[in-house]
């Protein structure tokens, strides 16, 4: 988060909010942080209030009520404009996302939105919330790609070497219970309660997921393996354990993911430690696991996020039934007689 002569005092007001109060994690916070002041950038050089001076160095710190009470909805969407047409001509040092997708020019819309709203209905900065009909940008979903079940098991078959009971258990987890790679990184041992897990989410969210006897089994077997921790802070009761007795990192489980998606036959480029978490989403759900429970189960806030598995059945009944052998075939048209009666 920041709080630094580089920003506003206004601004840093509201990135604490998100941090303390509605308990974003640090990576969101910063990426509102980035979204919000590539904006107020854009409307001080669209009103001319800055010299000659390059787009990434223009200061913010000088943002004021005054000036976020000149703001309009037309900014706003003058500034989303912007992104797609013209602010890939700047650089892009503070790493943010340039915004030429419909998903970055969301995340933008989100801060907008967030930023305006905590002016208004929390900090009372605000008598009414210019930006409050600022729409989202449609968003395509593709359909998340996933193992089968014979490309799950040919993974899980895959795993050896020196910290094979460690990585199998990864996988299975991965294959299993969803999970996101930062989430498996964070396991500690003390999250384990007989046949339940506790799960730390994205802003601090917990939940407990139910372990099958898989899962279990590949816990038990792995425990006895398990590579001391250092006592460093952090470390001591981390689940999963490198080489280097640290907690590991999602590098490290990314890279494992990679090299036993190429040892089994499969595609690593087109698959990843993400993808697992699809894969175990799509297998619950077409094995007949409702929607609402699988949205539990992965730890989503918005249930919309999880209805994209609706569709995986929509596509394997579409190729279904161009499969049928009859698919194609065609009624022959009789041929009119010449015969006259």
């Amino acid at each position: 988060m920041r709080t630094d002569s580089q920003s506003c005092q206004i601004l840093n007001d509201f990135l604490a909010y998100l941090s303390t109060i509605k308990g974003k994690s640090p990576k969101t916070v910063h990426e509102y942080y980035l979204d919000l002041r590539v904006f107020f950038r854009y409307l001080k050089q669209k009103r001319g209030l800055v010299d000659d001076i390059p787009f990434d160095e223009i200061p913010i710190n000088d943002i004021d009520i005054a000036f976020v009470k000149s703001i309009t909805l037309s900014d706003a969407y003058d500034f989303l404009m912007y992104t797609v047409q013209e602010r890939p001509k700047h650089g892009n040092s503070d790493n943010s996302e340039i915004g030429l997708t419909a998903p970055s020019r969301a995340r933008k819309v989100s801060a907008l939105r967030s930023f305006f709203k905590y002016l208004t209905d929390k900090a009372h900065l605000l008598d009414h919330n210019p930006l409050q009909n600022l729409e989202y940008p449609s968003v395509r979903r593709s359909l998340p790609k996933y193992l089968t079940v014979d490309e799950s098991i040919a993974l899980l078959e895959a795993v050896d070497g020196q910290f094979k009971e460690r990585d199998y258990c990864i996988l299975m987890l991965f294959l299993t219970c969803g999970l996101r790679v930062s989430e498996l990184c964070g396991l500690n041992i003390s999250d384990i309660k007989e046949n339940q897990i506790r799960v730390l989410g994205k802003g601090n969210k917990e939940r407990m997921l139910y372990l099958n006897d898989a899962c279990i089994d590949a816990i038990n077997n792995y425990l006895p393996c398990r590579v001391k921790p250092n006592n460093n802070s952090g470390n001591a009761g981390a689940l999963f354990v490198s080489r280097q007795r640290n907690r590991i990192r999602k590098t490290s489980v990314e890279a494992l993911v990679k090299k036993y998606l190429s040892q089994a036959g499969l595609d690593a480029s087109k698959f990843s430690a993400h993808k697992l978490r699809h894969t175990a989403a799509t297998m619950m759900y077409k094995n007949g696991v409702d929607i609402r429970t699988l949205q539990d189960v992965l730890g989503h806030e918005n249930l919309n996020t999880t209805m994209v598995y609706t569709h995986i059945n929509d596509a394997n009944m579409q190729e279904a039934a161009a499969r049928n052998p009859l698919a194609s075939y065609r009624k022959k048209q009789k041929k009119e007689s010449n015969d006259q009666s």
